[in-house]
């Protein structure tokens, strides 16, 4: 005898496929690579910052980008994405971050950080592959 299956599981495959679709992340950043970003408009830089991103989704917290933080995503489309997040401590931000062309973003953020209010617009730009670091092994 053949058995349908139950609605247990399907409902187990709804979501599995709903875990699949928020691992993958931000429209936007889908379009953009990892690699060695210009920042330009950061708070206190006369000249732009290069930084090697490996995880894009830190230039939507490039306040807290070395911070422990959890955000939360609430518009995604194609060509950009609002996140909201909260980091230890009362630090947090809100992001808009705008997809221009696929190595070129604009990013409006404000928020909290160490107790002070933050609002500025950052312009980052993808100008090189990170560095590839040598591993040596050890005997």
């Amino acid at each position: 005898m053949v058995r349908k299956p139950t609605l247990f599981l399907r409902t187990g495959l709804i979501g599995a496929g709903m875990m699949l679709v928020a691992a993958m992340g931000p429209s936007v950043f889908g379009e953009v690579q990892p690699g060695v970003w210009e920042i330009s408009g950061a708070p206190g830089a006369k000249v732009p910052l290069r930084q090697c991103f490996g995880d894009l989704r830190a230039l939507a917290r490039f306040e807290h980008r070395n911070s422990n933080c959890s955000a939360k995503i609430v518009h995604d489309s194609a060509s950009s994405v609002v996140v909201e997040y909260t980091c230890d401590g009362a630090d947090f931000g809100h992001s808009e971050v705008d997809l221009l062309t696929p190595r070129s973003l604009r990013i409006s953020t404000q928020g909290i950080s160490g107790g002070l209010p933050f609002n500025y617009v950052l312009q980052a730009r993808r100008v090189d592959d990170c560095p590839k670091t040598a591993s040596f092994a050890r005997h």
